[in-house]
């Protein structure tokens, strides 16, 4: 089935391109250029884990809205979570957020969410990372994924 879903997503671009010729390497270039970074801390005590993070942009562009994903090593307890206006669960593991605006050289509003894991592990790896920039093209991918190793203690971790 992810291999399935793979081709169509890379059909569908084929496809568009091919329809597009402005689908060039030039579009990339012509892009505005913004860099984003996330950070914040993760908190786990008896199998939730609560995350609060601020998105800044670095510039030299504004950004209208990106996404961040928050990914977990363990699996999301099943059911509803309470996720915040602008979240939304994505898969098993991972949720998305909306940043909001970020103008250039700006932090934007903190995104604050909890959730429960399966099982109640006594540790989780969190990635959080930029799936969406509005458009805009982040060259320096290092500082907008992070990765915290969190334990099960209910001191904070930060990244």
């Amino acid at each position: 089935m992810r291999r399935m879903r793979g081709l169509a997503v890379w059909g569908a671009v084929a496809v568009w391109g091919a329809a597009s010729p402005a689908f060039a390497a030039q579009d990339v270039q012509d892009a505005a250029e913004a860099d984003l970074s996330y950070h914040g801390f993760a908190v786990m005590d008896g199998g939730r884990v609560d995350v609060r993070l601020t998105p800044r942009n670095h510039g030299p562009a504004d950004v209208a809205d990106a996404t961040v994903r928050l990914r977990w090593s363990a699996p999301l307890a099943a059911g509803a979570q309470g996720l915040p206006e602008g979240c939304a669960r994505t898969g098993e593991r991972s949720v998305v957020c909306r940043t909001g605006p970020l103008g250039a050289d700006e932090t934007g509003e903190r995104i604050e969410l909890g959730v429960w894991l399966r099982g109640r592990p006594t540790e989780v790896t969190l990635e959080v990372d930029t799936v969406w920039s509005g458009g805009a093209v982040d060259r320096n991918r290092a500082n907008d994924r992070q990765q915290v190793l969190v334990l099960d203690t209910g001191d904070s971790y930060f990244f």
